[in-house]
């Protein structure tokens, strides 16, 4: 090997979480308060181009053309959950993703009424 390899290498080299620090370009981390990990996040922009050429915001448009929680994508895009929000962000800054509330989930109560509702039904038919 030439002394000159040595002296470059490309981003395929540094592995992934190289990379997706220089996507975005050292920001670690987001100080985003909507964006817990239960944070629901949607394409609010079917049909318009994106204006973001890496892949990583593509697949992350593609994946919230339903509701997605911020770590459903995180754990589909298999990026860490601090970049994964700072990637978020950036799209939410685009006018491209919209946050939701999370789904609240019911009362325990109201939850076991609901399955006993449901487990009457079934067998009365």
């Amino acid at each position: 090997m030439k002394d000159s390899d040595n002296d470059h290498w490309d981003e395929e080299d540094a592995g992934p979480v190289v990379r997706l620090y220089a996507l975005t370009r050292g920001r670690g981390g987001t100080e985003r308060a909507e964006l817990s990990l239960d944070s629901m996040v949607v394409d609010a922009g079917s049909g318009l181009a994106l204006r973001r050429s890496e892949p990583e915001y593509a697949e992350i448009v593609r994946l919230c053309r339903a509701p997605q929680s911020v770590a459903e994508v995180s754990a589909q895009l298999g990026v860490p959950l601090t970049l994964t929000k700072v990637l978020i962000g950036d799209l939410i800054d685009d006018g491209r993703l919209t946050v939701r509330a999370p789904v609240e989930a019911p009362d325990d109560a109201a939850g076991l009424d609901l399955l006993r509702t449901i487990a009457n039904s079934l067998r009365g038919s």
